[in-house]
């Protein structure tokens, strides 16, 4: 039994502590998920999407602080319960999803019911089919996101190391407070895990905010002892949660797994897409007997046989299309001609300024991105604003604060994964990702000049 509870600690402890970082690392992203979760369309609680920021740091910082609770044997008996709530939750919210995109591909899928002018109406759910279980982590080292199904044999796995440690917590003797012997084990072994998980993720951060963790709970424990010890700890580990999830808000993540990070080529990730391979076969019926007969699209059809006529076909797909990362990455003009390619290709810099929303734009940054712009502009660097606004809402922004620029249209979702900021700027170069910042950390033009 002691060796299973010191598996399970190590274990839960430090996956807990390396999935709350991925999302704290990027609670934008990890909010825009949890409005996809709560649309009305989805699990009908469109009320919680103004709070979804908020609800997104709350779980980043339970998850850390719990990871830390484990590892250090602090008030096991709150911390396992809350682990058990918490991993349940997720397990029916994972396999929700796995049920609706089962439906979905089946061809019956889950529906709602609305009130429209008083008459009732049946709708179709919309599945999430990225759980965001570890942000975009997944995609961008190891490849690929967790299916909802993946992820709930994973939340099943987890309750399985958990169910322990909650009986073992609350039964007479419980799970004390780490001895320094404990120490010697829990935490060396526990970082050597961290460290496990920040190699499969292809990120250090973890391990040294574990560290830093570490170093502020032995310092309490050299000070104080018992339980003001433990709510201490637990108040350290709060606090660099939240100093940590706030840097990644107001600037930009401090890991980027997304398609659009400095370095990546977005003509190249375009290529990275194929459709899907199909087989076509056609159904005749054969008039004299009645039979239908299908023909292989590579043989010869019956078409002008007078004997048979017409009657359906069929499409049997062999080999699954792969979507490209960056498929939704489009930019038309005022005229809805799409200058995408042209923008790619174009040997000089391209800045642009994204600002998926007009209104919710953060108006602060404006003067200093107009500065930049018009530097880029007579430098000859092409600099445009992306947007998901019409064009008549940038355009009374624009009169509004100076900004030297037309507008571009793009899907405010790509917009959103572009840049975790509105305003953010992305400067790009034959399609080359050179720069990124947030509108709070707007570069001088020598600064962005610097990138090239």
């Amino acid at each position: 039994m002691r060796i299973l509870l010191l598996v399970s600690r190590l274990i839960v402890g430090s996956l807990f502590l390396v999935s709350g970082l991925i999302k704290a690392n990027d609670p934008l992203g990890f909010s825009y998920k949890l409005e996809e979760y709560f649309a009305e369309s989805a699990l009908g609680l469109p009320g919680l999407e103004p709070w979804a920021l908020g609800l997104a740091v709350l779980a980043c910082l339970a998850e850390i602080v719990l990871g830390f609770a484990v590892l250090f044997g602090g008030r096991m008996k709150l911390a396992t319960s809350a682990l058990l709530v918490l991993t349940i939750f997720f397990g029916w919210l994972t396999a929700f999803t796995g049920r609706c995109n089962d439906l979905a591909e089946a061809g019956t899928p889950m529906t709602y019911t609305v009130v429209v002018d008083g008459v009732k109406e049946q709708r179709d759910r919309t599945c999430v089919t990225d759980c965001g279980c570890f942000g975009d982590a997944m995609k961008g080292s190891v490849g690929r996101s967790l299916t909802p199904w993946e992820s709930f044999a994973k939340d099943a796995i987890l309750f399985v190391f958990i169910l322990p440690l909650f009986v073992a917590a609350w039964r007479n003797d419980g799970i004390r407070w780490n001895s320094t012997a404990d120490d010697l084990i829990y935490l060396p072994f526990g970082l050597a895990l961290v460290a496990v998980w920040s190699w499969i993720f292809t990120w250090w951060g973890p391990v040294w905010f574990t560290l830093v963790g570490y170093l502020g709970y032995l310092v309490i424990k050299r000070i104080m002892q018992g339980p003001k010890a433990e709510w201490t700890s637990a108040g350290w580990a709060t606090v660099i949660t939240l100093l940590f999830t706030y840097w990644c808000y107001a600037h930009l993540p401090v890991r980027d797994y997304r398609p659009y990070a400095i370095g990546k080529s977005i003509p190249e990730q375009k290529e990275m897409g194929r459709p899907a391979k199909q087989q076509i076969f056609m159904l005749y019926r054969h008039k004299p007997s009645g039979e239908v007969k299908e023909f292989d699209a590579n043989g010869k059809y019956p078409w002008d046989d007078a004997d048979y006529e017409y009657v359906d076909r069929r499409l049997v797909e062999i080999e699954p299309g792969i979507d490209s990362p960056v498929q939704d990455f489009a930019l038309t003009d005022q005229d809805d001609y799409d200058i995408t390619a042209d923008l790619l290709a174009e040997p000089q810099p391209v800045l642009l300024v994204t600002i998926y929303n007009v209104k919710k734009a953060a108006k602060s940054n404006l003067k200093a991105i107009a500065a930049l712009a018009e530097q880029a502009n007579s430098q000859g660097w092409y600099v445009y604003a992306v947007s998901a606004s019409p064009f008549e809402a940038f355009d009374a922004l624009r009169h509004e604060h100076g900004l030297p620029m037309d507008m571009l249209q793009c899907d405010e979702k790509t917009i959103k994964t572009a840049t975790r900021a509105n305003p953010g700027i992305l400067l790009l170069q034959q399609g080359v990702v050179k720069g990124k910042w947030h509108g709070n950390d707007t570069p001088s033009f020598e600064e962005a000049q610097a990138r090239l």
